[in-house]
């Protein structure tokens, strides 16, 4: 059989040869093509030179800048009244919204950067006197334009407009510039809040005020026209004549009442002829006469200037209705022009600054720190779009 057949060498059979492996020679190392180059050159150009340009520079020339802090709200202190106090509904003190928004904005306009240049001299505190640093320093031969630019990068200002509280931080070459223009703003900024509550009390009185010189001009042409009045019908007081003409008319009636009684009771008792009775009798006529002249003069139009006591009573007592009407009205507007300054006094606005100006001990800025990554940051931003770019241009080619 097969199997019984097969030998030794059957069972153990050769393997076969290992196959030989090509021997090859070293790869040679890859050069740097053009486009890699292009991309190593462009991050040394773009990259490492503005952050090594940075760096130098910041550490290098830049200026020192200290730091001065302040804090301020502008308060309102509206002093009630006694009856307020009692029931527990008074409040002092609140901010005025409207005044620090003008106060805001007054601290970063042209105005102010102008009177304290004017004051400290700001082109010389912002210029180094070396001229090293051209980037933070300012440049002394610049407008106003220029200066103004430059205060907002040396004054920031922060405004919280839900507590009404300003916070004020001013940079300069040293800590006493940045402390004397933090006390300047302030300064200025007092005088604009009290120039703004002088003219919120004029206008809190100017109507009460116009009314009281109406009410006076109205109260001496109503004197002025009684004065003529008395002067044109020489007569004090018309009242005082009527009175006395009715106490006259009174006593002559007086006088024929006793006449007349007298008269009854001799002509009984003497003779027609009497001379007593006929001189009873012409007193008689004469009283009468009297008492009818005297009723004439109040309604006849031949009494004191040419009109009846009628007619001079009821236009003095017209004239009398209107004095009387312009003093009342007098006292009134003067009522009303005192408790508009009281008014105008009770709300007072002023500058509360609770954080004054500080002095620093060493310099904040610039954050060179900060500065410096920012400009790496960018740097390398700027280099990674570039590049992307160009792969992508080069890919659709």
């Amino acid at each position: 059989m097969t199997n019984s057949q097969t030998g030794p060498e059957s069972a153990n059979p050769t393997p076969p040869a290992a196959p030989q492996l090509l021997r090859t020679a070293p790869a040679a190392p890859e050069r740097l093509k053009r486009r890699h180059r292009v991309i190593l050159y462009g991050f040394l150009l773009f990259v490492l030179a503005p952050v090594a340009i940075s760096g130098w520079y910041l550490y290098a020339r830049a200026a020192d800048q200290y730091a001065s802090y302040a804090a301020f709200a502008v308060r309102s202190e509206d002093m009630k009244s006694s009856l307020d106090l009692l029931t527990g509904l008074s409040a002092f003190g609140g901010a005025s919204s409207k005044d620090t928004d003008v106060l805001f904005e007054y601290i970063q306009s042209r105005g102010l950067v102008k009177a304290i240049d004017g004051e400290l001299d700001l082109r010389a505190l912002y210029a180094r006197p070396d001229g090293r640093d051209p980037v933070f320093a300012f440049d002394t031969s610049g407008t106003i334009e220029d200066l103004h630019k430059h205060w907002g990068r040396m004054v920031k200002v922060v405004y919280d407009r839900g507590t009404g509280l300003i916070e004020l931080r001013v940079t300069a070459f040293s800590p006493e510039d940045a402390q004397a223009i933090a006390r300047a703003i302030l300064a200025h900024g007092t005088t604009l809040i009290n120039r703004l509550n002088a003219v919120a009390r004029e206008d809190a009185t100017r109507y009460a005020r116009e009314e009281l010189e109406r009410s006076v001009e109205r109260l001496r042409g109503a004197r002025r026209a009684v004065t003529e009045y008395r002067s044109a019908n020489q007569m004090v007081d018309p009242s005082a004549e009527i009175g006395i003409q009715t106490g006259l008319i009174s006593a002559l009636q007086n006088q024929l009442s006793e006449v007349m009684l007298e008269y009854n009771l001799l002509k009984d008792s003497v003779s027609p002829d009497s001379p007593q009775l006929k001189q009873l009798g012409r007193k008689t006529e004469v009283l009468r006469q009297s008492i009818d002249e005297e009723r004439l003069k109040f309604s006849a139009t031949t009494s004191v200037g040419s009109e009846n006591y009628s007619t001079l009573v009821g236009e003095y007592e017209s004239l009398m209705v209107d004095l009387e009407f312009a003093e009342q009205a007098y006292i009134a507007a003067l009522a009303a022009f005192d408790t508009a300054q009281i008014e105008a006094q009770r709300k007072s606005r002023y500058l509360a600054a609770h954080i004054e100006p500080t002095l620093a001990e060493r310099a904040e800025y610039p954050k060179r720190l900060l500065l410096l990554a920012t400009v790496a940051l960018f740097a390398l931003f700027g280099w990674s779009t570039g590049t992307l770019v160009f792969y992508s241009v080069r890919d659709r080619r």
